[in-house]
């Protein structure tokens, strides 16, 4: 299991959890839209950092971003399984193709 699984895992496992035992349990207490308004400030952090040139900060705000996309999905119940279905779909597949199709 990666360390990206056992993290989903673990959020996973926040569900229902007193919001007060943990961050990620008072994540998603806080619903899916508050996951996702955290996601995108996370998102944007890491922009900043990205066009800063700093290494190491992009680094740290690159973690926060995989850490609140996933309290974002399993706000919303889609398993990180799913994406990686997703992912392994599209395998082979031309940007362009993929783009054309939708």
């Amino acid at each position: 299991m990666s360390t990206l699984e056992r993290l989903a895992a673990t959020i996973e496992s926040r569900k229902g959890a007193d919001p007060k035992s943990s961050w990620t349990a008072k994540l998603l207490a806080r619903g899916p839209k508050k996951a996702a308004e955290k996601f995108g400030e996370e998102a944007v952090e890491a922009i900043i950092e990205a066009a800063r040139g700093d290494r190491e900060r992009l680094t740290s705000e690159a973690a926060d971003v995989l850490y609140h996309f996933l309290v974002m999905l399993a706000s919303r119940d889609v398993a990180l399984a799913d994406v990686y279905a997703e992912l392994e779909r599209r395998e082979g597949t031309s940007g362009i193709e993929e783009k054309a199709r939708r």
